[in-house]
């Protein structure tokens, strides 16, 4: 198989460029955000947060509303994906669904077998995230000693995980469920695929407007309200011209990508990093919840990424890209045990209204994202320093 990197598409190339800048303004506005949390500031950034505004929090509607345009976003992803990217073709989208499925069970697992019967239990989720943005900025950061096709193997799998997350909180963060609301939002779904399918409306408006009456009845409904992003995603029409500009589903994701990288995430990083670091914190590390957090993100994502495809191309089901090797495929594992924003999002639907776990699960992702980061750097900076020599 030729190198990979003469086929990466103007969208696929555009993406990843946004990701990398958005993974280093996210560890800017982390930073920030941890420093004023912990100065005489403090107190007045935490009130600024918990500010009421129509009924809600600030925190309530970032973390509700804007991620509720994250995961559209991350739908729209997941869309291009599918029907022209890496996972459109059954051969090539195996290898990272099996080192998605494996990267999203094998942490679960340590951290449930950990958790079991505890009130920590419901932290499973944390440690089964990736953060697309800090995982390709961090592979970014090597330069073209990267092959090609480890650029794509890491985007179709760390957006495959973000499905996975998706699946998680409709199915295990829902408490209480209201039928009819449920149901309307549902309906709404179904009007606007009618609306693509029969009548092939190609304007962005009634889908926009559909999208916000379905993220309200998802929010009354119980089940989190972001998980209407990724219906509305799928209602809009996609052309299957990876590079058509004029298909809604391209011009909306074009639209995003700035607002996604300059603000939503910025801002969900600033309300949701704003954690007190207090004495005593290095215990807290030792509980079993943070020992199942660091251990999911930084021993369980590589070994999972790892097993199953390893598994497969030895039974002959897939293969791996000529360029790639097993290196390169625990590599890119240890960088997708950089959780941060999906692992801070699941913590906060895991642990609402425990502060106390709230507070010492972020300090474990911070971490653990921090070291799955640095030590995926530095081992595919050795891989790549060996394959030159």
């Amino acid at each position: 198989m030729p190198d990979r990197q003469t086929r990466l598409s103007r969208t696929f190339i555009r993406f990843y460029e946004s990701e990398k800048a958005s993974g280093v303004l996210l560890i800017l506005c982390t930073l920030l955000s941890l420093s004023i949390a912990n100065s005489r500031f403090g107190p007045a950034y935490q009130q600024f947060w918990n500010t009421r505004v129509v009924g809600l929090s600030l925190e309530h509607w970032i973390n509700d509303a804007l991620m509720g345009v994250f995961f559209l976003f991350i739908g729209l992803e997941l869309e291009r994906e599918l029907y022209v990217g890496e996972l459109s073709k059954r051969k090539n989208a195996l290898l990272p669904i099996l080192a998605a499925v494996g990267g999203i069970a094998l942490p679960a697992l340590i951290h449930l077998s950990l958790n079991l019967g505890t009130p920590t239990q419901a932290g499973t989720g944390i440690p089964m995230a990736t953060d697309i943005a800090f995982a390709l900025g961090a592979l970014a950061l090597l330069g073209k000693r990267i092959p090609a096709s480890l650029k794509v193997f890491l985007t179709a799998l760390a957006i495959m995980d973000d499905l996975g997350a998706i699946i998680v909180i409709a199915v295990f963060y829902t408490a209480q469920i209201s039928l009819s609301y449920l149901l309307g939002a549902f309906f709404v779904f179904v009007v606007l695929v009618v609306i693509n399918r029969t009548f092939r409306a190609m304007s962005l408006l009634p889908y926009l407007l559909g999208g916000a009456l379905m993220w309200f009845l998802m929010l009354k409904s119980g089940v989190h309200a972001t998980i209407a992003g990724v219906m509305l995603a799928f209602a809009i029409p996609f052309s299957s011209k990876p590079e058509d500009e004029a298909s809604p589903s391209h011009r909306l994701e074009h639209l995003l990508h700035k607002p996604m990288v300059f603000i939503i995430l910025p801002i969900f990083a600033l309300a949701n990093t704003a954690v007190v670091i207090a004495t005593g914190w290095q215990e807290d590390l030792l509980t079993t919840n943070s020992l199942g957090i660091i251990g999911g993100l930084i021993v369980g994502k590589p070994l999972g990424i790892v097993f199953l495809p390893f598994i497969a191309v030895a039974v002959g089901l897939c293969q791996l890209p000529q360029d790639l090797g097993w290196r390169h495929v625990f590599g890119a594992g240890m960088l997708a045990g950089i959780g941060f924003t999906m692992s801070i999002f699941i913590t906060n639907l895991a642990f609402d209204g425990n502060p106390e776990f709230i507070n010492a699960s972020k300090i474990a992702v911070l971490l653990a994202s921090t070291c799955a980061g640095g030590l995926g750097l530095l081992w595919l900076r050795m891989v790549s320093r060996n394959a030159d020599r």
